[in-house]
């Protein structure tokens, strides 16, 4: 008996499972916190941001919406993006105490109700490719946290700043997606990851070393690219 073994439909479904595996990396994360283990939760949340920025594309390429009718990427991403993106940041928050005390359940809980309305607005993305308003890119949020060491009024003062400006059609860019210096935009988000995650596994009491501080330089600066053109593109007149 001959079996038909249809490749693409094969390759598809892989997509999806890439997709997917976000959740298990989620899990991970989620293990890891209540371990106490804030570098490997961080860890965890960047390898599922990685595969976050690669499965689109993949997707797009493999033609999944065709090839798997039934199925739909989109919301696949977003239940994944939501687990990763909001709460188990929101979790991080909460457990590492990064607001003031009373605050640790009333934050989270903004966090979470305000980016409902991020990944249910169907005008989230403008036709270049930006986001329309703060993305809900929360881990990103707490990263900056634990790598500065921010305080508990601080964090929260930017969280609200954060939850204030979902709503203002401040424009972020897609570091992937977006047209406009895309070129430039990849190169920089390659050294923003790669000075990311040294920074990440480096002790606070080591971070500003030469070698690490040259490093954290590097950080700060790619992070300025990234507000600047977000800024820019926000109040440029199209």
């Amino acid at each position: 008996m001959k079996f038909n073994i249809n490749k693409e439909k094969i390759a598809a479904w892989a997509v999806h499972g890439v997709t997917g595996s976000g959740a298990v990396l989620g899990l991970l994360a989620i293990i890891a916190i209540i371990n106490n283990d804030a570098v490997g939760a961080f860890l965890w949340l960047g390898l599922a941001l990685l595969i976050d920025g690669i499965d689109g594309t993949l997707a797009r390429k493999v033609d999944v919406s065709k090839l798997t009718p039934n199925i739909d990427g989109t919301i696949l991403d977003s239940v994944v993006d939501y687990l990763n993106y909001v709460i188990i940041p929101s979790l991080m928050i909460y457990w590492f105490q990064m607001v003031p005390a009373g605050f640790e359940l009333i934050i989270p809980s903004a966090i979470m109700l305000s980016s409902l309305y991020t990944f249910a607005n169907l005008k989230m993305k403008t036709e270049d490719y930006y986001f329309r308003g703060f993305p809900a890119v929360w881990n990103i949020v707490v990263l900056y946290f634990f790598i500065l060491g921010t305080n508990e009024y601080i964090n929260t003062s930017i969280i609200l700043i954060c939850i204030i400006i979902t709503y203002i059609p401040i424009k972020f860019v897609h570091p992937l997606r977006v047209k406009e210096l895309r070129n430039l935009t990849i190169f920089f988000t390659i050294i923003w990851s790669a000075t990311t995650l040294k920074l990440v596994i480096t002790p606070t009491s080591k971070i500003f070393m030469v070698d690490s501080a040259i490093i954290f330089l590097l950080w700060i600066l790619t992070s300025i690219y990234f507000a600047a053109i977000c800024l820019e593109r926000s109040f440029k007149k199209n």
